[in-house]
């Protein structure tokens, strides 16, 4: 994950994106560095347009809590989904039990 964010941080801060300059983002926050991850890191985001991919990612992102949004306004209730039962809580004796199996 962090080897995205340097290239986030590359991105924001209107830099190219390449083997050399996540190496040293990731450097520069105290961040072991694994050469094969930066590289094909670097590799997969070189034909990417990565400001395409944040403005559609928050448009999907904005989309996902409005489509449920009507069925709350109308104050239905989805009264098809079946109650889920609790699951049972073993009793202290049961744990206890179970435990001295194990010991002896």
């Amino acid at each position: 994950m962090e080897y995205i964010y340097g290239a986030m941080l590359l991105h924001k801060a209107g830099k190219d994106i390449t083997s050399d300059a996540l190496k040293a983002t990731l450097s520069a926050a105290g961040i072991k560095v694994d050469d094969s991850r930066v590289k094909a890191t670097a590799a997969a985001l070189k034909d990417i347009d990565v400001e395409k991919v944040i403005s559609e990612t928050q448009i999907a992102s904005a989309a996902a809590p409005a489509a449920a949004a009507p069925a709350e306004a109308s104050g239905e209730v989805a009264s098809e989904a079946p109650a889920k039962e609790e699951p049972k809580a073993a009793a202290d004796e049961e744990v206890s039990e179970g435990l001295g199996a194990l010991f002896g």
